[in-house]
């Protein structure tokens, strides 16, 4: 799906339920959960087809009727695995039927002189010493073609490379966030899955956080990129670092062919029986599933995100199940991984980030390498809706997790990309 414009909204594949009578529906709700058993099919048909806002409306009837809360009573009622499905349910779907505006942290400084912030710079690395403070005020807090206007200036005005200066007068942690917040993003993303394929191990989990999030439009310039800058297509370094089922997600999601127009519900319904049938099947131990592992991939990599959250909507209908808990629990390893991700980017792509940016800081080490790559990469794009989702999951804010967890210029960096306290 195509990255929406700078304002533009994403809209949720569930709409207005024609013929909505919130009283009925609180009845069928109140009878599905009376007596000693629930109606688990009545329940979910309801909350899966109505829209946020006649849920809502559906609650206040139920409290108006029967003087009880609905939320409260679906919890006593549904227990065990249908309850955290209907939890889960419930934070992705509101989530995608909401309107939600996508900003990023850095946007284009009013006033833009890129000849003062050129000299700046150079005034900055001159001489014994480097003032970090300078670099890091107006790199942050500069988008990145304005990056790139300062770079062209200062060439133009000293005729020196101020990456070449850069990388000589800072080190470390802040220079891999200066230097990358410096490059164009597709130039970085390309660099960023060089990297992953460099040496004896391959980061799977770099190719994938990547591949799985990027637009079409993103991919395809991440491909001109790669060319550009190794002289060798992404998909013949995939091919030359990757194998099996993993390499095709990796190469199938590399092409920036995903569709991206609207849900078709006949064809949904289609591709969630697909679904289930191939994760029924994924622990067998014989059995012909590669035509069905083939088909499920074609699903995930190339339908346009409107119509995957429809085909997962109608695999909750079809299994009473969560299909990203199904991947979870059904697969193994890169490939398990590589769907989870593409899964959880349709439901929520800020708050995948939010996880990663997380479990980057979790415990008692630092993964530097990923925490720099989010903050870099979606610092223009979606990094303040990311930190609403991460203070809203996990009670703190992403400002706090990276003062607790970082230190130093670095520190310094990280906190201006950041964007404030929440």
């Amino acid at each position: 799906m195509a990255k929406p414009a700078q304002g533009a909204k994403y809209r949720g594949s569930i709409h207005d339920f024609p013929g909505f009578d919130p009283n009925q529906d609180a009845e069928a709700l109140y009878t599905a959960m009376k007596g000693f058993g629930s109606d688990k099919e009545a329940i979910l048909d309801i909350i899966t087809s109505r829209s946020n806002r006649q849920r809502q409306e559906v609650c206040q009837s139920y409290k108006s009727l029967y003087g009880k809360d609905l939320i409260a009573d679906l919890k006593y009622e549904l227990t065990g695995k249908f309850e955290r499905l209907i939890v889960a349910y419930q934070m992705w779907e509101l989530s995608a039927v909401a309107r939600v505006e996508l900003k990023g942290t850095v946007r284009p400084a009013n006033d833009f002189n890129p000849d003062a912030d050129a000299k700046a710079l150079r005034k900055a690395m001159k001489g014994l010493g480097t003032d970090e403070d300078t670099i890091i005020d107006i790199i942050t807090h500069r988008s990145n073609v304005q990056r790139q206007q300062i770079r062209q200036t200062f060439k133009s005005h000293f005729g020196r490379d101020l990456m070449t200066d850069l990388k000589s007068e800072i080190s470390g942690d802040l220079a891999r966030l200066i230097l990358g917040l410096m490059m164009p993003p597709a130039h970085y993303d390309a660099k960023q899955l060089k990297k992953a394929m460099e040496g004896a191990g391959t980061d799977e989990k770099a190719l994938i956080e990547i591949l799985a999030t990027r637009t079409n439009a993103e991919i395809r310039a991440i491909n001109e990129a790669y060319k550009e800058d190794y002289h060798k297509s992404l998909e013949d370094a995939l091919s030359s670092d990757t194998s099996g089922h993993f390499r095709r997600i990796l190469i199938s999601l590399a092409t920036g062919h995903r569709e991206e127009g609207g849900e078709n519900l006949d064809q949904a319904r289609e591709d969630a029986q697909v679904a289930a049938e191939i994760l029924e099947i994924a622990d067998t131990p014989s059995g012909d599933k590669t035509s069905l592992e083939t088909r499920f991939m074609t699903i995930l990599c190339t339908r346009s995100y409107p119509h995957l959250r429809r085909v997962f909507q109608e695999f909750i209908k079809m299994t009473n199940y969560d299909v990203e808990h199904t991947i979870k629990k059904e697969m193994s390893g890169d490939v398990r991984d590589a769907f989870v991700a593409i899964v959880q980017s349709v439901k929520n792509k800020p708050l995948f980030f939010a996880d990663k940016l997380y479990k980057s800081m979790k415990g008692a080490g630092t993964d530097e390498k990923t925490l720099t790559r989010i903050m870099v990469s979606r610092s223009e794009i979606d990094l303040l809706n990311i930190r609403r989702e991460f203070i809203e999951k996990y009670d703190k804010s992403l400002h706090q997790a990276i003062e607790g967890d970082t230190s130093g210029d670095f520190l310094k960096a990280l906190l201006a990309l950041c964007g404030g306290e929440d």
